[in-house]
């Protein structure tokens, strides 16, 4: 049924220009003709001569399995399939002729990001079950808990293994059509994702492009809308947690995000920090000042980071949190009565080793053997006794103590290196402490940087453990308060987030090819990110509220997503746990090394998702007379103050207006306010942002709308003549099949299989019900009797 994706590499489709069929054509005579894209057609043609005044001005249409844009060639074949393009010939107003071409494509990302996924879902879910069981000994309480908690992960994934395992088997096309939308199999894959192109040929001007993402709802279709969706649910399940608070402790999200977020840089910075100890050693050995400078200020970076991070009262609480939770547990009242002489803590008497090392490096001591010992390694919470609250702040606080007895050495190595250097210039670094004749006092210098350089390593693997097992304890809380709803909501959320990511990815990649060439573009990718605007056309009526509320939760989940551009011929690769996600775009030698500096260094660059939603449809006008429509008010708001807080409106006038315009537009009671999306899509333009649109299936109202903005912009940008209008919306949203028969151009799922079924569509007779206020009446209470039926 679909395609398996094939080995990948970013691309985005270079459209060429065209020779015309028949240049002479006039207006009236429709040119069909098979040539692949990219092709100058030789021989005979097809001519479907039709009446002058026929609306559609189609020059001609091709349809075939890969784009073959010779810009690009096989770059373009292995994310962009199946190809249908279309050209049309308009006047201007000042009698000119403009070529536009069409192009709409498949993108093999629908299928290759889920499935990366999943992957790295079962692979994140598998890690938690093991940081649960590194807890250690637990009271039997949480034990329990303990393992319900895993039995419930080890469910989830045997149920993502199975959902890969069938992916894996498909065939066919590289999309979902909407029949497929209730399949639970497939709920990770966006629905009828496909990109759209427009590229405008105008005389004596520089072509123009215009591309789209359409992409259906990012929704949990498969699980239905029932009682709601992600945003009710969530809400619903905080309170609940509330209530379930005496089996565990409650933490609220703002803390349990906060417990992801630490063990995320847990798990990123301390093998950075180990590895660039060891960098920094080798490079004692083996380079001069500079590097080794250089390489000390990286560790003095990223060791800050890490202590910064875990300087977090979230931490301090849950490791007393779980020391309450261990079997020998002895309450703080009890142990006081057993006062005692200050014990030993092995955490101190590091500290004070290295504080003796740190007098040794300012050259009051000589050091001492003992000094250089490894640190003693205790138990991460201690068991039977009380637990000291400010053992946390020690032990942290060792790190950056460490820290800065590293730097005093290094400053010292140098120190010595300038001297031997100003007595023998020919002498480095390396050439002093390798040579024979070294004096003694060199040699114990160089050894004393290698235990500071372990001390700092095994600082902060026991830093770490101790906060990895916090964490982990707390969400182990989030968990337990409300855990089969707990689980089942973050599958629901996994899915929906899954569907947005590969829209998402799809619209990066051509975004970014499309710009490798503009400077500008490039500059504001790593000074401010890329702007993501989703359009969405969902009523606020019956089922599609739930779908807005999964769409509004997978959209906002998108601010967690960064993009790396990586010099390589491979595929788009997601990694990282479900809290921060980066997705690694490779680019060919040549275009990679065009980049600006960070850009090649691996800078990570920011997407700003941000969401506008207008209903359209004869629900939403259900809706406004007669339901509620404060979810999509509420949508529009918060989403415009996102847009207006990024800094780059200070400085650029023509979007500040529109902003400005756009707000206003925002907080005006008007039905149907269209001018929302349209205000929207001009700043997304603008901020070189990528545009992604709507609705239930992405085929009826997302196609009228897409084609609506693209003569939109004839018009607006290109001079399209006014009499024009009608008829290039007409010829965008339907063509002509070589049989005669009416092909609809506005349903994706047709692709380039030229299914001859009509597609779909549902004609309210509107303007008769207008000329009477009572029909009008009594057909919507129909309607609503009619919709209610139906979801019930």
């Amino acid at each position: 049924m679909f395609k398996q994706d094939v080995d990948l590499c970013v691309c985005v489709v270079v459209s060429m220009c065209f020779r015309t069929a028949d240049d002479s054509a006039t207006v009236g005579t429709v040119v069909v003709s098979r040539m692949k894209m990219g092709e100058i057609e030789d021989g005979e043609v097809d001519h479907f001569t039709t009446d002058m005044h026929q609306k559609c001005t189609l020059v001609y249409e091709s349809s075939h399995g890969s784009v073959n844009d010779k810009d690009n060639g096989p770059i373009m074949n292995a994310v962009f399939k199946n190809a249908v393009c279309k050209v049309y010939r308009f006047q201007t107003v000042d009698s000119k002729w403009m070529l536009v071409r069409e192009q709409m494509a498949e993108c093999t990302l629908s299928f290759s990001i889920p499935k990366q996924l999943i992957a790295l879902y079962i692979q994140e879910d598998t890690c938690r079950i093991q940081e649960l069981k590194d807890l250690g000994e637990l009271s039997p309480h949480w034990d329990n808990l303990r393992k319900d908690v895993i039995s419930r992960y080890d469910q989830i994934i045997k149920e993502y293994q199975d959902t890969l395992a069938e992916l894996e088997k498909l065939t066919g096309p590289l999309f979902k059509p909407s029949c497929s939308k209730g399949q639970k199999y497939l709920e990770f894959i966006p629905i009828n994702l496909h990109t759209q192109r427009m590229r405008v040929m105008c005389p004596r001007k520089t072509d123009s492009f215009y591309d789209v993402v359409t992409v259906g709802a990012p929704a949990a279709h498969s699980q239905g809308f029932k009682n709601g969706g992600l945003q009710k649910l969530l809400s619903k399940y905080e309170s609940e947690k509330k209530s379930t608070a005496y089996q565990c402790i409650y933490y609220p999200p703002e803390q349990t995000a906060k417990a992801r977020e630490i063990l995320c840089v847990v798990s990123q910075l301390q093998p950075h920090i180990s590895a660039l100890a060891d960098q920094l050693l080798q490079t004692a050995q083996q380079s001069s000042s500079q590097p080794l400078r250089d390489v000390l200020k990286s560790l003095e970076e990223k060791t800050e980071q890490f202590v910064h991070a875990l300087k977090d009262e979230l931490v301090k609480s849950a490791l007393l949190a779980l020391h309450a939770a261990r079997p020998g547990y002895v309450s703080k009242c009890q142990s006081s009565a057993q006062s005692s002489p200050a014990r030993a803590d092995p955490h101190l008497s590091t500290a004070e080793k290295q504080h003796s090392v740190c007098n040794n490096v300012d050259g009051s001591q000589t050091p001492r053997r003992e000094s250089r010992e490894s640190p003693v390694h205790s138990d991460s919470i201690p068991h039977h006794k009380e637990y000291d609250e400010e053992e946390w702040d020690r032990v942290w606080v060792s790190v950056a103590k460490s820290l800065n007895c590293v730097i005093a050495l290094v400053d010292k190595l140098q120190e010595q290196d300038n001297n031997n250097q100003e007595s023998a210039p020919s002498h480095t670094l390396a050439d002093v402490i390798t040579s024979h004749k070294l004096p003694v006092a060199t040699v114990v210098w160089w050894d004393e940087l290698a235990v500071l350089v372990q001390s700092l390593k095994k600082c902060v693997a026991e830093v770490a453990e101790r906060a990895r097992r916090s964490v982990s304890f707390v969400l182990l809380q989030e968990a337990a308060c409300s855990m089969a709803q707990g689980l089942q909501l973050q599958q629901r959320r996994d899915a929906v987030f899954s569907q947005a990511l590969a829209a998402l990815a799809c619209g990066f990649a051509m975004r970014l090819y499309a710009g490798l060439e503009d400077k500008g573009f490039l500059r504001q990718l790593h000074a401010i990110g890329l702007v993501a605007q989703f359009e969405s056309l969902l009523s606020t009526y019956s089922e599609e509220i739930g779908m807005l509320e999964d769409m509004e939760v997978g959209i906002s989940d998108l601010h967690r997503v960064t993009f790396r551009i990586t010099e390589a011929f491979g595929n788009v690769t997601c990694f990282c746990p479900r809290d921060h996600y980066t997705v690694e775009v490779p680019l060919p030698h040549h275009a990679f090394q065009a980049l600006p500096e960070e850009l090649r260094e691996g800078k990570l660059l920011r997407v700003l998702p941000v969401l506008f939603n207008v209903g359209i449809n004869e629900q939403q006008t259900i809706a406004e007379r007669f339901g509620d429509i404060s979810l999509q008010e509420r949508i529009n708001q918060k989403n415009f103050e996102i847009l207006e807080g990024l800094p780059c409106f200070q400085t650029q006038t023509d979007i500040k207006e529109l902003l400005d315009t756009l707000g206003q537009n925002v907080v005006t009671k008007k039905r149907k306010n269209v001018e929302i999306l349209w205000l929207a899509g001009m700043i997304c333009r603008r901020m070189n942002g990528i545009r992604l649109t709507s609705c239930k299936s992405a085929k009826d109202r997302t196609s009228m709308s897409v084609t609506l903005e693209q003569c939109s912009l004839l018009r607006d940008e290109h001079q399209l003549n006014k009499d024009y209008f009608v008829r290039a919306l007409d010829c965008m949203r339907s063509g002509l099949l070589p049989q005669g028969e009416v092909a609809q151009w506005d349903d994706p799922e047709a692709g380039s299989i030229a299914t001859n079924k009509p597609a779909s569509r549902h004609f309210y007779p509107i303007a008769l019900l207008l000329v009477s206020s009572h029909l009008l009446v009594v057909w919507l209470i129909l309607s609503l009797v009619f919709l209610l039926a139906k979801y019930q």
